[in-house]
Parts: structure tokens; sequence; C-alpha cells
């Protein structure tokens, strides 16, 4: 007969079972505390890195610009170089280095600029180092945002939330720039058209709801994101027509232009999308629909590859979000109802 009996015998067993739980728990969090440690350095040296080789991009630019003799650069040229590659350098010394969205913006211009550049009128070792610093950016910048992914994966987990196992550690923030990769180098600055408007329409329901769309680049499909529908406006085209066309097209949604407010905000945008890299101007526009049906059979070919899915997000789900929403300011413009009615001239983001 046990010494402590039957009842004895069960709490004893329960005991084990809770230590062991316990024990395994504690392990479970300790490793994940390490891991997401290794990761947050390996994002800070990543993004230290990055900026190194965009510093260097800027210092190269500076000399071109600098270049006398035979290079085919006019003064207007060479003073956009040069106020470019210093508004570059104004917010790495103002951010001690940090890659935010103002050194996003700082960049993105100074790709604009690049995009007027004619290198083959470069001197050879000008051209030489101009090609191998995109070369640097490019593979820079992936291995950067794939050190973000893995960590905001991380933390996004629900237990390492509720028990604050990332500390104070800043969230760390994917740094999205257009940079022609090393096979488009040639072609740089055909690859990188000339501006074009497009439309974005925040499509509204009647549960206070936003419709997004989540994209991929099929160049890099791990990283996906979500934005709201749209497309380009056709040449002649008013915005407002062409928003309610892009909405029918991609949403199978029938709005009277008369219906969409806008445009609200505007973005100038730089990005690199399967291979090749745009730049232009986004409109937003709102409107609000009564229904939450959505039919994309009306999807290009290419929209079919590069849209995964599409969400009706609450203004509450985005602002918590950690996936990437474009533009990034969106759940704070959100926030805020009068951000979806048209001001005086529409608001700049980024």
């Amino acid at each position: 007969m046990s010494l402590l009996g039957a009842g004895g015998v069960l709490v004893v067993l329960v005991a084990v079972v809770v230590l062991l739980l316990v024990a395994v728990t504690a392990g479970v969090l300790v490793a994940r505390a390490r891991r997401l440690d290794r990761l947050h350095v390996r994002t800070d040296a990543a993004a230290a890195g990055l900026a190194a080789v965009l510093d260097r991009r800027a210092a190269v630019v500076r000399a071109i610009a600098a270049t006398a003799g035979p290079v085919a650069l006019d003064d207007a040229d060479r003073r956009a170089l040069r106020t470019a590659a210093r508004a570059v350098g104004a917010t790495r010394s103002a951010g001690d280095g940090v890659l935010d969205a103002e050194r996003e913006a700082a960049e993105n211009d100074l790709t604009r600029v690049l995009a007027r550049l004619d290198t083959a009128a470069l001197p050879a070792d000008l051209a030489a180092e101009l090609a191998d610093a995109h070369a640097r950016v490019s593979v820079a910048r992936r291995v950067h945002n794939d050190a973000v992914r893995d960590t905001r994966a991380l933390r996004g987990r629900r237990m390492v939330r509720l028990l604050h196992l990332a500390g104070s550690a800043p969230m760390p923030r994917y740094f999205e720039i257009a940079e022609p990769g090393p096979d488009a180098l040639p072609g740089f600055p055909s690859a990188l058209g000339a501006a074009q408007d497009a439309v974005r329409v925040i499509v509204v329901d009647g549960d206070g709801r936003v419709l997004l769309f989540e994209g991929l680049d099929p160049a890099r499909p791990a990283e996906t994101f979500w934005f709201a529908p749209g497309g380009g406006v056709e040449p002649g085209e008013e915005p407002r027509v062409a928003a309610a066309r892009t909405l029918a097209e991609e949403t199978g949604l029938a709005v009277d232009p008369v219906q969409i407010r806008g445009p609200l905000w505007v973005r100038e945008v730089v990005f690199e999308a399967d291979g090749v890299t745009y730049a232009g101007r986004e409109l937003f526009h709102a409107v609000a629909v009564p229904t939450g049906d959505i039919d994309t059979s009306g999807f290009t070919e290419h929209e079919a590859r590069t849209v995964r899915g599409h969400r009706w997000w609450t203004p509450a789900e985005l602002a918590v979000t950690l996936d990437v929403v474009h533009p990034h300011q969106l759940p704070g413009l959100l926030a805020d109802p009068s951000a979806l009615e048209p001001g005086p001239v529409p608001l700049a983001i980024h």
C-alpha cells in the first residue's frame, strides 16, 4: 500500500506534470528570447551594412557631379545630383544612419535623378563604381529586408507579444527603395520610365472596413504587402473616371465617378516589381460601397500573378497589424474620419 495513498499519488503526478509543463514552457520561452535577440542583432547588422552601401552610392554620385571633362552633364544635372546626394547625407547625419522613412524618400529622390543620367557618357572608372554601388545596394537591401521579415514574424507570435519578450526594442521596419539589379544596370535609365499618374481607391463598406489586396513581387514572393485597388490613368482621362474604371475592373464594383471623393492624398513612388523599376505619382480617392462582395475575375494575367488575395480590414486591425501596408500612413489616416474628406489640396504622403 502506498505511503501517500491514492489521493497523494495523484497529487504528486499532477505536480510532476505541472513542473514538466513549466520547465518545457520556460525552455521554449528562453529559446525564443535568445532567437529573438539573435534576430535583432542580425537586423541591426544588416541595417548598418545597407546604410554603408547607400552612403557609398551617394559618395559616387557626388564624385560624378564633381567630374570635369567630357561628361554629358549640364549644370542643372550636376546641381540635381549634388542636391540629391547631399539630401541623403543630411538624413544620415540627422538620424545617425537610421533607415527611416525620411532616408527612404531621399534615396528614392536620388534614384529618380540617376534615372536621367547617361552612364555610357561617364568615365569608365566612375561608371564601374556606380554599377558596383547599385549592385551592392540591391543585395544589401534584400539581406536587410529578409532579416526584418524573420524578426517581425517571430515578434508577431502570440506568446512573444503577450510576454513582451522583445522588451523595449523597436519593431524593425522594411526599407523600401527601388534600385536596379545588376542585370538591369546597362539599361537603368530606360528601365525607370517617365513618371506616370495612377489612382488608388480607399473602398469603405457599410461596416467601416477598408478593402485591401495582398500583393507580392514574383521575384521575391515571400515579401507580401497590402495595398488599395487602382491602376494607371489613361491619357486624357480624368482621375475620378480612372478610379471608377479600375475599381470595376479589379473588384467588380460598379461605382459612378461622381460618388468618388478626392483626390485626398498624393504620393510620389519609385518601386521595383518583377525586375523592372517604376516611377510615378499616385492619387488616392475614397468611395463608400454598401456591400463587401468582390469579384476579381476581371484581373489581367499580371494581376492574377501578383495578387494573392483580398481582405476587408477594420481600422483597429490595421492599427496593430505587423504586415506591410502601403501607404505606411494608412492606419493613422483612417483613424481620423476627416482624412477621407477632400481638402483644399491633396495631402502629400509617402
